[in-house]
């Protein structure tokens, strides 16, 4: 058996694989967000290691004692500062976190080559910027940091003591040379940082030392490797067989993510593209990102009084019309691809008499599709080629929303077993690559075809028609967002 663990924003989910990568249990434990002010979110340390022990915990105990290695996975971006003794200074600033635009720009400003080196923008979400911003703000605590570390890492480091980050998760922090897959001493330096702040990098299929005696006791387990995993998306993509050159995944999560995996470094960061490390050795990636996907219909459920998502989502399925008067901009958390504007905000428009709780719903659901459409458009822009995708995550649940997926990308979506697993099964899968020393283009199969769903004729020809409005409202509400949060 190969342990994957996952540490989410919402939940940590804990999987096990057999021999062959095949899934054969599952443990999650939910865990919540701070927002102390506008634009902030942050994590307590503390809950991911408990929510991590009691997903674990969850799993049969007959098929833990069988675990030969783990693989760890983990949301991006996020800052997690240590102190010399490896005691946290404060809560983790989180991937979707918008209060360092000021610091991105200054970071822009003091490297002009930014975009070079790192592959990307400097954006408010990436890990780099959150430091500068605790150097202005929170001096005290940046003057203690001894080591910054990414969520999943700071697991990893209680697990087994080791410091060590694998490069697709590293490449998220703005402090990587992403080509040479090194640390980067003109970027860390840019934030009043050094090598001796950042873990050991190595690739996703790394051993990255054992697991604890004290963790194996408390969570029923022998003592283990662990390797080194990746960042959620480039784990997720391997637990999907997205690993080939023009392979592409939907992830249909908290965020939403458009991934596409390449064998050569292709940077475009102009575009608002993210280009980063796979998770397997000697591979790259880019990825469109939409900071509010699945978390959009959460929002407007508790907005419209339903008690869950999956309610409201019955009720635009029973309606079953596309909107034609209400228009949704998804900008709950700002955005990234396209536009990397954190003062973006949520947007409803064109509401009459006729609308209704479903009609809200259609809407926000269709608002979201736009959003991945302008990704899709933005990867293709780099000049890269798409050849499939495939859907994980949590909303990879409803097919009726793969349809408008797929009418608004006029593409193809193919759902595959285990789809809804994301980045766990990629981390149990390369755990097993490790340990058994695998080739990874052999392992890294997709999973069975569960369904594909293509395009709806009629819905994407009212797509196509009405893009333009969902891009051209943002364009027309932009100088009002920075005036509303006075910047």
């Amino acid at each position: 058996m190969y342990l994957g663990i996952d540490l989410g924003t919402s939940a940590v989910k804990a999987v096990l694989a057999d021999d062959e990568g095949c899934i054969v249990a599952e443990g999650s434990a939910a865990l919540s967000v701070s927002r102390l002010h506008p634009h902030w979110s942050e994590q307590d340390p503390a809950h991911w290691w408990r929510a991590a022990g009691d997903a674990i915990n969850a799993l049969p105990v007959a098929a833990r004692r069988a675990v030969r290695a783990i693989g760890l996975a983990g949301q991006m971006h996020g800052a997690t500062v240590l102190d010399a003794q490896d005691k946290v200074l404060r809560p983790a600033i989180l991937w979707n976190d918008g209060r360092s635009e000021l610091e991105c720009r200054e970071l822009e400003a003091a490297v002009p080559d930014l975009g070079h080196i790192t592959g990307n923008r400097a954006m408010p979400g990436f890990t780099a910027p959150k430091l500068l911003w605790l150097r202005r703000h929170e001096p005290d605590v940046f003057a203690a940091v001894h080591r910054v570390l990414l969520p999943k890492d700071y697991l990893r480091l209680c697990m087994t003591g080791e410091s060590a980050s694998d490069m697709s998760d590293a490449a998220g922090t703005l402090w990587m040379n992403v080509e040479r897959r090194a640390w980067s001493d003109t970027m860390l330096a840019a934030t009043g940082l050094g090598s001796c702040h950042m873990p050991q990098l190595v690739e996703g299929t790394a051993r990255t030392g054992a697991l604890r005696a004290q963790c194996a006791r408390a969570w029923g387990l022998p003592v283990v490797p662990v390797y080194g995993g990746g960042g959620d998306n480039a784990a997720g993509a391997v637990g999907a067989g997205v690993v080939r050159d023009g392979e592409a995944l939907l992830s249909l999560g908290t965020s939403g993510v458009l991934f596409l995996a390449c064998n050569t470094y292709r940077p475009d960061p102009n575009a608002g593209v993210h280009t980063f490390c796979h998770a397997v050795p000697g591979r790259w990636h880019q990825m469109a990102v939409i900071l509010s996907a699945a978390s959009c219909l959460e929002w407007a459920a508790k907005l419209c009084g339903y008690p869950d998502a999956g309610s409201l989502m019955a009720d635009v399925q029973a309606d079953d019309r596309t909107c034609q008067d209400e228009l949704f901009l998804p900008y709950l958390s700002g955005e990234r691809t396209p536009h990397n504007d954190p003062r973006a905000r949520g947007t409803l428009v064109g509401l009459t008499h006729d609308s209704s709780r479903a009609r809200v719903g259609r809407a926000v659901l269709e608002g979201v599709a736009f959003a991945f459409r302008d990704g899709l458009d933005a990867l293709r822009h780099s000049g890269s080629r798409v050849d499939s995708i495939s859907v994980i995550g949590g909303g990879a649940r409803s097919l009726y929303w793969g349809r408008i997926l797929a009418s608004a990308l006029e593409a193809p979506l193919t759902y595959r077993v285990g789809a809804t697993l994301g980045a766990a099964a990629g981390a149990a899968r390369l755990a097993l690559i490790g340990h058994t020393k695998g080739v990874a283009d052999e392992i890294c199969t997709p999973p069975a075809v569960q369904q594909v769903i293509g395009p709806d004729e009629l819905w994407t020809a009212q797509y196509a028609a009405r893009l333009p409005r969902f891009r051209a409202l943002y364009r027309a509400l932009q100088p009002h967002f920075r005036e509303m949060l006075n910047v």
